[in-house]
């Protein structure tokens, strides 16, 4: 295990596990829509925006950006926790050193292949646990968990982290992704129970 970032929850409150959450050691899927079916090696990630030098990577030249594991707990907004994920991909911070993000960069979208979009502030997504996750526990993500591709958040209820996410967008003004234009918070803070907009 190359890091562990199960801890995280010491800077939010006094218990692992968030209020309104309850423990589960299977793993729900929760999807807006259908499953849509992305191969491996058709996929592609493009990174745009606020950046320096904006690409399109295929399956490759993601990997050969660097790799580690990292063991999560994963917080899903309808109040189920999983501890101790281990997930494998790309981080976050690794993508955004590559591209170069521009000093007036604030915040991310994420985009995905079936049309989901979420939005994530940009000192969020550089915290170590952010990743591009393609395994879990050693096997290829699963499709209906977001492979071959997902996002995972483990400061965030888990709809922050887009499944087959295909597209990073670095924003300089602030947007709202899916659920945030129906009702859901921005910050979705499992700690301080952020499900929903005020």
């Amino acid at each position: 295990m190359d890091r562990d970032v199960t801890d995280v929850y010491r800077e939010f409150g006094d218990e692992r596990l968030p209020p309104g959450q309850h423990r589960t050691d299977s793993f729900p899927v929760l999807s807006k829509g259908s499953v849509p079916r992305v191969d491996r090696d058709e996929w592609t990630l493009s990174v745009s925006g606020a950046v320096e030098n904006p690409v399109t990577l295929d399956w490759d030249e993601f990997r050969e950006l660097g790799v580690e594991t990292q063991k999560q707990d994963f917080h899903c907004v309808t109040g189920w926790s999983k501890f101790d994920c281990a997930f494998t991909g790309v981080p976050f911070r690794t993508l955004a050193d590559h591209v170069g993000v521009d000093p007036d960069a604030v915040q991310v979208m994420f985009a995905a292949a079936d049309d989901y979009t979420t939005n994530v502030p940009l000192e969020d997504c550089l915290r170590p646990g952010t990743l591009f996750a393609y395994e879990f526990d050693g096997e290829p993500l699963a499709r209906d968990h977001g492979g071959p591709v997902r996002v995972v958040t483990p400061n965030k209820y888990a709809y922050k982290g887009a499944k087959w996410v295909t597209g990073v967008e670095f924003l300089t003004e602030p947007e709202r992704g899916f659920w945030e234009r129906r009702g859901y918070s921005v910050s979705a803070n499992p700690w301080r129970e952020e499900r929903y907009s005020g």
